[in-house]
């Protein structure tokens, strides 16, 4: 008992060493955040600067250097979105000891890192970059490290093998892990479980894992039924999706607009977009109000097939009836207009989207741009040149060459 006893205050004195030491450095890599200012930057202002500089960073060293600087922790959403894109990146530079190497630093000399919440995110982004082995070595680790292998940490696990599309072993997981760990499943488990079968192709597997969550007293949600009814369209079983409307009856989940925005996605993708506007009409007439997902999944599956002036008239439609559209469902528009050659109804969807401040990116603009001037429409070309070199002047130089091989 006194050699544990030693060994714990000896492994504390070290964290406590090695969290100065990462201190120290983080002061050191904070210049890279705010290089042309000594004021010292918040949390959140280190935060969005890491993700600004995340974004277009190439040097892996770097990345995990900016990491370091911005000091991220999981209970900030904007540090866990940063901690994500780090992770995809570093991932597609194969950087994968990198990786290990940085999380591991982090939960030796982070002791604010040493909890559930953050090593169970660290076990996602394990699985993220395909690093399965890791993922549950450090599960494994856990109590070691101080935090408790529990549903959340199982969940966490089970999200990681599904990333990793190891559905496999998404499927030893939940069948062997709660008895070996003494972990009890939640509804977030079976959740995960019933989008792992959706994804790999076996939605018919999810009446099992429903009919274990009435065994096991935990009622299916709307999320249960609509990702099984996502998954049966998916395979193309649609007397499937029949039955699992009727079980959503049986458990008593209300079939709301949510559910009936995941069947018109599903029919859209299909390229059934007549079919997903019919089930839009038939909750019309039985006095259910629609939403703005609602049209947007619509308008895609319409710009999809070519039928633009059920995209424009349900666009119009939109806006009328007082939806507010998202970025993605102007930008989406924006695109399959000016590939269908209509320039004109292109400009002024996408002069609607600018004045929100978002912008269609660069090979979408570029076709408005070229599309307007071999119209006859040179001065509205050259007017939005402008506009993008004001709103992105570090592309002003790929704009101007652009401007040059205008029709004159």
């Amino acid at each position: 008992m006194a050699s544990v006893a030693r060994f714990r205050i000896l492994n504390s004195c070290n964290r406590r060493i090695l969290f100065s030491i990462y201190q120290i450095q983080a002061r050191h890599f904070s210049s890279i955040l705010n290089p042309d200012s000594t004021t010292p930057l918040s949390s959140k202002e280190k935060s969005r600067a890491a993700l600004s500089l995340l974004k277009f960073e190439k040097n892996p060293e770097r990345i995990i250097e900016i990491c370091r600087a911005a000091s991220l922790t999981p209970e900030s959403h904007l540090d866990r979105l940063a901690f994500s894109i780090a992770i995809k990146k570093l991932t597609e530079m194969n950087y994968f000891e990198g990786i290990r190497n940085f999380i591991d630093e982090l939960l030796k000399t982070r002791p604010d890192l040493n909890n559930d919440k953050f090593i169970s995110d660290a076990i996602v982004y394990y699985g993220q970059a395909g690093l399965l082995n890791n993922a549950f070595q450090l599960f494994d680790k856990m109590p070691q490290l101080g935090a408790a292998q529990n549903a959340k940490s199982l969940n966490a696990l089970l999200f990681s093998c599904m990333l990793a599309k190891k559905y496999d072993e998404v499927k030893r997981v939940y069948l062997e892990f709660p008895g070996k760990y003494g972990v009890k499943p939640n509804l977030d488990t079976y959740n995960t479980v019933i989008k792992s079968f959706c994804e790999s192709g076996s939605a018919s597997s999810c009446y099992s894992v429903t009919a274990e969550m009435v065994r096991k007293k935990c009622k299916p949600n709307a999320a249960s039924f609509g990702t099984m009814i996502a998954g049966f369209y998916k395979e193309e079983k649609f007397e499937e999706v029949g039955k699992v409307l009727e079980m959503m009856k049986k458990h008593e989940v209300p079939v709301g607009i949510g559910t009936y925005n995941i069947r018109i996605q599903s029919l859209c993708k299909l390229k059934k977009t007549e079919e997903a506007k019919a089930l839009l009409d038939g909750l019309l007439s039985r006095g259910m109000k629609p939403n703005s997902v609602t049209y947007s999944h619509l308008i895609h599956g319409y710009c999809k097939e070519g039928i633009l002036d059920e995209a424009k008239d349900l666009f119009r439609k939109m806006i009328g009836g007082g939806f507010k559209p998202d970025s993605d469902c102007y930008f989406t528009l924006v695109h399959y207009l000016c590939k269908g050659g209509d320039f004109k109804t292109a400009l002024e969807v996408c002069k609607k989207s600018i004045e929100k401040d978002w912008v269609p990116n660069f090979s979408t603009m570029k076709l408005l741009v070229e599309g307007l001037a071999n119209g006859s429409e040179v001065n509205e070309a050259k007017e939005l040149i402008g506009q993008m070199k004001e709103k992105f002047p570090k592309n002003a130089g790929i704009w101007d060459e652009v401007e040059e091989n205008l029709p004159k």
